[in-house]
């Protein structure tokens, strides 16, 4: 009796063991198909240093873009601007305007939808589509995808990763597409949470445009730099 109560008890430790091993199992599994998914996403750039990198999404608000440029260019900074597909198509000027800045361009998928919603073979569909649009226009493909409204899934990040993209989100929003939100709020939105290697998003909007010579000087008050994704992700 005494060899069976140990066989049993030994039975039973091999069968903890051997569930231990399938959880972890399924632990490990998940978190390095998260690991795939998620290395080439970034809400902020990994630079330790005091510089924070603006992205401008564009897909309308042409009315602003030459004072946002003229801003730009009087502080002599660059930035990011991510424009959809369908507006750099119609905007061809304005787009070799932006480029002759020597701003970044990125691509903002070719029409402004909710990309989270569409499968692989979509998702992969609308960054491609609007990479040609832009490269056909300035010569260079895009190598970052900021989606709109900044929603994604899994398929929008095989499909960015397998063509060479990092996906771009934020980490400071100033909101201003927003009819509520003035110059005021935008400023605030941006001095209260900046930090080192910030990525600040911002639209072509009139606010915006009376906003920036005040955040701006707020940052290099503060000993910041401002420039592109490119500049603050290693």
């Amino acid at each position: 009796m005494k060899l069976i109560f140990i066989s049993k008890k030994l039975l039973i430790s091999i069968l903890i063991v051997l569930i231990l091993l399938i959880v972890f199992s399924i632990y490990l599994t998940i978190n390095n198909s998260k690991e795939v998914f998620n290395e080439d996403i970034y809400y902020k750039g990994n630079r330790d240093d005091k510089i924070v990198a603006f992205i401008c999404n564009v897909d309308w608000g042409n009315e602003y873009i030459d004072d946002m440029l003229n801003i730009f260019d009087d502080n002599e900074i660059n930035i990011s601007f991510f424009l959809t597909g369908r507006w750099a198509k119609d905007n061809l000027d304005l787009v070799n305007k932006i480029y002759s800045y020597s701003h970044e361009i990125g691509n903002h998928g070719y029409n402004h939808v909710d990309y989270s919603n569409l499968s692989y073979e979509k998702n992969k569909e609308e960054i491609s589509r609007a990479n040609k649009v832009i490269k056909d226009i300035i010569g260079l493909k895009p190598v970052f995808f900021g989606p709109p409204s900044g929603a994604y899934n899994e398929n929008t990040l095989k499909a960015a990763k397998d063509l060479d993209m990092a996906v771009i989100m934020w980490s400071v929003d100033t909101i201003d597409w927003r009819n509520d939100s003035t110059k005021e709020l935008i400023v605030k939105r941006v001095i209260d949470k900046v930090q080192n290697s910030s990525i600040v998003l911002m639209h072509p909007t009139e606010n915006t445009v009376k906003a920036l010579p005040e955040i701006i000087e707020y940052l290099f008050k503060n000993n910041y730099k401002i420039g592109t994704i490119s500049d603050v992700i290693k």
